[in-house]
């Protein structure tokens, strides 16, 4: 609990240099795998290769070869990587000789800040050790991203494809907008990616237009009216599709709002990305709460197949709170949605069954960053 703690406290750190494109201040900051590192370390899963011993040893996130290295014995034969693992364990002889003789079982994903953070870090790394070992292998996870992309513009979130909600298009827990900074950063020869060449340069911003392009397509249509986007859409028809068993075909605002400041990030904003924004704001305007909050509480150990869970999440009434939202809102109705493993719809989050009610981020303050943001961006690209 306590490794889980000091990776949650760096994150904040590590989204900033991370978001940035360069290195920080000393080196650089791994906890951008924050997620994957919560996983390894906190839930038992039989399909990882290694899992980690009892107080596991961590590099510094200043030691660049080290954590340069790890990320090169974790990546697979085709460029990408698999998910929740720590890039800074310092692994025994024994949890590498495992790594290297599985490099060809392509579990390769998105999920969970994978494979384009490790783009991105291992970019970094080259730019603080000039060792070629880093950009040959940040090259090639380049590549896995611009392979793994779908004509339509999407990313399914595991490649190469599954048979399962996985080949959908994913903009669940930012993988859609993770990728697109990655490729922003490139295609405009930012740092640390300047020893990324024009060709590659060229194919990495055909591939951001044709991202810009899907996110606009998909973008949902009620009633004649533009409003935000699902978790995950169908790779063929583009329509809003189940994900996990709990996450329904819903206007899903926490991811949403991440797109959203993407597309307000853009220069020049054509036609089409200006009437997505105004619309995406319409929708975060007519779907916000007021006068709630949802309140963690201490809790009787709850045991399930998944985990432990020591608390508990209940909404109670606070005249001042903030606007809040809801992460789903039901499709045609618009009324805030929650949803069951058995995936059994309910209208409110004391259904919701404890070890999901505790284990997942059923509310969300993310759009109102768009709403703070919105006039500025109004003003700047004078749209009034």
């Amino acid at each position: 609990m306590r490794k889980l703690f000091y990776l949650t406290v760096l994150a904040l750190v590590c989204r900033y240099s991370y978001a940035q494109g360069k290195p920080a201040e000393q080196g650089i900051d791994s906890t951008v795998f924050n997620s994957s590192a919560q996983h390894w370390y906190g839930i038992k899963d039989k399909h990882n290769v290694i899992n980690p011993k009892y107080n596991q040893p961590r590099y510094h996130w200043t030691n660049l070869a080290a954590i340069g290295d790890n990320i090169l014995l974790y990546q697979k034969s085709n460029g990408g990587w698999p998910k929740n693992y720590d890039m800074t364990a310092i692994l025994t002889a024994d949890q590498k000789d495992s790594l290297l003789k599985d490099k060809n079982n392509l579990n390769t994903t998105f999920d969970n800040s994978t494979s384009y953070s490790h783009v991105a870090c291992l970019a970094q790394i080259y730019e603080g050790t000039h060792d070629q070992k880093y950009s040959k292998a940040a090259i090639s996870g380049l590549k896995y991203i611009l392979d793994a992309q779908y004509e339509n513009g999407g990313w399914p979130q595991y490649y190469p494809l599954h048979k399962d909600y996985s080949r959908y298009i994913t903009y669940n827990d930012d993988v859609f907008t993770g990728i697109m900074e990655v490729l922003r950063g490139i295609k405009d020869n930012k740092a640390p990616y300047q020893f990324i060449n024009a060709a590659m340069r060229r194919k990495t911003e055909v591939a951001f237009n044709k991202g810009i392009d899907c996110i606009i397509n998909t973008q949902i249509n009620d009633f004649g009216e533009l409003t935000a986007w699902c978790q995950q859409h169908d790779e063929i028809t583009l329509k809003p599709t189940w994900a996990r068993a709990f996450e329904p075909p819903s206007i899903c605002n926490a991811e949403s709002a991440g797109i959203v400041l993407l597309l307000m990030d853009l220069d020049h904003p054509n036609e089409k990305v200006i009437n997505a924004v105004k619309h995406a704001v319409s929708w975060f305007k007519e779907s916000q709460i007021e006068g709630i909050r949802v309140k963690t509480i201490p809790a009787a150990p709850d045991t399930s197949q998944f985990t432990i869970s020591h608390i508990d999440r209940m909404v109670v009434q606070d005249a001042t709170a903030p606007p809040i939202w809801t992460r789903y809102y039901e499709l045609q109705t618009h009324r805030p949605l929650f949803c069951n493993r058995n995936s059994k719809v309910v209208y409110s989050l004391a259904e919701v069954a404890r070890e999901r009610r505790s284990g997942y981020g059923w509310y969300t303050y993310n759009p109102q960053q768009v709403l703070n943001r919105y006039p500025e961006w109004v003003e700047k690209w004078d749209l009034k």
